[in-house]
């Protein structure tokens, strides 16, 4: 399955909820969300609309965490099948894996406004894991690497805005900024109180066990 390359906006339309694909887009007036909240086709979410089938929450709830990441659909399973692989809760280990992804790791940091933007910049060769070029956004990080710019980088226009938009931003409690090295450290792997609320790691589970 190729990459989905339509409007970003187009998915949250669909699922009927922001997935903040575009940035710091979808915190302003901007947002179709907040202009006129329809699915794709134009037809406005009614009460009375068909009941959708425990199957279909089961299949938005995987589209809405794979959207979310930016994964595609064979790297999404590989990811589920490592999950099942390990001890533990699925669903938990499931969505600390997609947690562990470099790009989302960048993103995390605030080192880009979205995840599809971290990625650009992952396989771009901005980024070094533990001084060493990374340019794989699934590659998985572990607890004490340390993710910084590669000198080169550190030259380009959006680094020096970066450096002084960063100042405002905030990163959860299992990473750490040095604002002023721009470096990130991954102090802890995430646990389940670090996952994202808005997303139904069981259902993605229930989906893949039929």
């Amino acid at each position: 399955m190729a990459r989905y390359t339509g409007p970003a906006c187009r998915l949250c339309r669909y699922l009927g909820e922001k997935l903040v694909l575009k940035g710091v887009k979808c915190a302003t007036p901007k947002c179709p969300l907040e202009k006129r909240n329809v699915p794709p086709g134009g037809r406005p979410r009614t009460k009375t609309r068909r009941r959708i089938s425990d199957r279909g929450l089961q299949l938005r709830e995987k589209q809405k965490v794979r959207f979310s990441y930016g994964v595609l659909e064979r790297q999404f399973r590989r990811f589920f099948a490592e999950a099942m692989r390990a001890p533990g809760p699925t669903a938990e280990n499931f969505l600390i894996l997609m947690e562990r992804r470099l790009d989302n790791i960048v993103y995390r940091l605030g080192f880009a406004d979205s995840r599809a933007q971290a990625r650009q910049i992952v396989r771009h060769g901005h980024i070094l894991v533990n001084g060493h070029r990374v340019d794989i956004p699934s590659y998985l990080v572990k607890s004490g690497d340390f993710v910084t710019w590669q000198e080169g980088s550190t030259r380009t226009e959006y680094y020096k805005r970066l450096v002084e938009e960063i100042k405002g931003k905030t990163v959860p409690g299992w990473l750490s900024l040095d604002e002023e090295r721009m470096t990130g450290n991954v102090v802890a792997l995430p646990s389940k109180d670090d996952i994202d609320s808005k997303f139904d790691g069981k259902a993605v589970v229930e989906y893949y066990s039929r």
